[in-house]
């Protein structure tokens, strides 16, 4: 495991000859090598790997059996002075019964052997014809190939500084599988020896198994079956291969070759271990009446340090907007899904209230724009007419023509209640009041104007029994880049649990899917406005001259700093890490660690403004509301953080 927490893993398929261990043996061998120089830690191999899954009667052959033990020597031997750990499948003789069994093997030394416990009798399975199961094993250790070594099904082994665990095919078809247990007792990644052949429709189900058992055990899966070269009397077996890591599917390998096939993938195992400590109902703890005779024995797996292998790039993908997916249908069930989440918020609270009027404050930004759009629905939804919502349009010394007049646009499309209120003789009697001049365009001159519109939203809201909904998202809050008691308050936040980069991406979906084309060109334009409060003054163009990202840093960047600090708790070291990795060719390391630092030194100090929030909606895994998700005192140090920074050297 390198020193960010990934540990690489590897799964092969190799070709095969049945009953034919030498070259079995070899080409096992073969793929180790391959394995080590790709720098994996562990590397699984498929069920009875080393003799063939489909001997059939050939099972009881004591030759092949006396030579399943010497291919294990073998390959045991071969992996003397490697950094990598094996798990290979073979029979082993205990006590006169024969077990389908893999052994974990690591320079030179074989450090265990799982038996399989659930054998498969059914259609085409008659496992129970050759082999017995770990029920009927009484013995911890066994000696074999000239060594004592542990034997059960309650080994742990812990290798490259994470715990692994092995399921044996049937093993995941089982309601409860071992990989459930041992996770609950620290396994971290399970190594699944399979020969599971190959019918119609299978290995959607297979796949759907191994992503659902990585999600329920808060593990990697890595999952090894059986292809070309086993018989094909009357199954095939195609060499599936996966490797899932808490229900997201890493790698795949390609089924039905005709050659050897290996593929890895690098496992957050520091990603995993964040959410275990977060997960509490993740504890064995519930289940002590059923498993008080479970006991666990952790086996360290000594190995050497691979160190021919320092340039190797991280195999994973790391997605530069991790709230938002790349896979165009996940991205339109997630943006119709958490749509829904925000309308049926609101909905639930208008109801909640009889509150029959809502006033929202509208510039024709992308938050006010997602804010009109869900209370529009909102209204739709539970039967009150769309005039009953007060769109107030607030101009002020820095509105722009172009947001003007998209606010006036989008308001007059959806048919709501467009009201126009400016704020100038307001602040500026405002500024007389409090001494301050207008001409200096310090914090005073911005606060003031966005209280000022807050002040009328609430009074409006008053005057018409109304309820006012809030606008500002997710990045603001996390950065407080928000006005306290200004467009920080509402009666009620539909956008609190949306962060920027998804708030655009939201727009772009609800142009594309549920609007006329006029009304779609307005929202397109909204997306492509720079993100700004318009607090200053245009400039001699009467454009935007007050852009937030040239102040507070790309929103891209902070979404992917929040997501990462917030979800795993993640280091800053390790979120500058991956930062680099998702933001390669654009974002040089200087611009990726100021705005880090920018990130962190603003989510500390502006903790106050989090902690009195107005209700809103939760719609993913990361939300800063006091009341549920995010607990932090709001005069917290952040110097361990920002002196981790400092150490960073580009």
């Amino acid at each position: 495991m390198n020193k960010y927490g990934f540990a690489r893993v590897a799964a092969a398929s190799p070709m095969l000859k049945v009953a034919d261990c030498n070259y079995n043996t070899n080409e096992i061998i073969d793929i180790i090598k391959q394995a080590e120089a790709k720098d994996a830690a562990a590397i699984v191999f498929p069920e009875l790997s080393v003799t063939g899954y489909t001997c059939g009667d050939l099972f009881l052959q004591r030759l092949l059996i006396g030579q399943a033990e010497k291919s294990l020597a073998q390959i045991c031997t071969a992996t003397k002075g490697l950094s990598i750990t094996a798990i290979i499948g073979l029979p082993v003789e205990i006590n006169n019964k024969l077990y389908n069994v893999a052994a974990v093997i690591g320079n030179g030394k074989i450090y265990g052997i799982v038996p399989k416990t659930f054998l498969p009798n059914y259609n085409e399975f008659y496992e129970k014809r050759w082999f017995s199961s770990s029920d009927e094993l009484n013995e911890n250790t066994i000696y074999l190939c000239g060594q004592e070594i542990p034997v059960g099904i309650d080994l742990i082994f812990s290798a490259k500084g994470f715990n692994f665990a092995i399921d044996i095919c049937e093993d995941l078809w089982t309601p409860i599988p071992p990989s459930s247990i041992s996770s609950l007792y620290g396994a971290e990644v399970i190594f699944n020896l399979s020969a599971s052949n190959e019918t119609t429709g299978k290995h959607a189900y297979r796949r759907a198994l191994v992503s659902q058992q990585s999600a329920r055990c808060i593990a990697g899966y890595v999952y090894a079956a059986s292809g070309n070269g086993e018989s094909t009397t009357d199954i095939v077996f195609a060499g599936s291969s996966m490797i899932a890591e808490n229900g997201a599917l890493l790698n795949e390998g390609e089924r039905f070759s005709f050659e050897s096939r290996m593929i890895t993938a690098d496992l957050d195992i520091e990603r995993l271990r964040s959410d275990r400590l977060k997960n509490k109902s993740f504890s064995a703890t519930p289940y002590n009446t059923i498993l008080n005779d479970v006991y666990y024995k952790k086996i360290n797996i000594e190995l050497p340090e691979n160190t021919n292998t320092s340039n190797i790039p991280l195999e994973r993908y790391i997605s530069p907007t991790p709230f938002v997916p790349a896979n165009d249908n996940t991205l339109n069930e997630r943006c119709e899904e958490i749509f829904s989440i925000q309308i049926g918020g609101l909905a639930k609270r208008l109801l909640h209230t009889n509150i029959q009027t809502a006033v929202i404050g509208v510039s024709g930004g992308l938050d006010s724009t997602l804010a009109l759009l869900v209370l529009v629905r909102a209204f739709d939804k539970i039967g009150l007419p769309r005039k009953n919502i007060y769109g107030i349009t607030m101009p002020g010394f820095g509105t722009t023509d172009r947001t003007y007049n998209n606010a006036i646009k989008l308001m007059q499309s959806l048919g709501v209640t467009i009201k126009e209120i400016s704020i100038k003789d307001a602040v500026i009697q405002h500024f007389k009041d409090i001494e301050h001049d207008i001409d200096v365009h310090d914090i005073t001159y911005e606060n003031s104007q966005a209280r000022e519109r807050t002040q009328i939203l609430m009074d409006y809201a008053n005057k018409v029994n109304g309820l006012v909904i809030g606008t500002g998202d997710l990045s603001e809050l996390a950065l407080g880049w928000c006005t306290y008691n200004g467009d920080h308050m509402s009666m009620y936040g539909v956008n609190t649990g949306i962060p920027k980069t998804l708030v655009r991406t939201l727009v772009s979906w609800v142009a594309a899917t549920q609007m006329d084309k006029a009304s779609q060109m307005v929202l397109d334009d909204v997306v492509e406005t720079p993100v700004s409060p318009e607090l200053l003054p245009a400039d001699k163009d009467g454009n935007i001259a007050q852009k937030t990202e040239d102040v507070v840093g790309p929103y891209i960047l902070h979404d992917f700093f929040l997501y990462y600090v917030l979800r795993f708790g993640f280091s800053p070291a390790k979120i500058f890490f991956l930062a680099r990795q998702a933001f390669d060719g654009r974002f040089d390391n200087e611009t990726i660690l100021k705005w880090l630092k920018t990130f962190f030194r603003r989510f500390f100090t502006q903790q106050f403004k989090r902690s009195c929030l107005p209700d809103g909606p939760k719609v993913g895994s990361v939300n800063l509301s006091p009341r549920g998700d995010w607990r932090m005192p709001s005069d917290a140090a952040m110097q361990l953080w920002m002196d981790e920074l400092n150490r960073i050297t580009l």
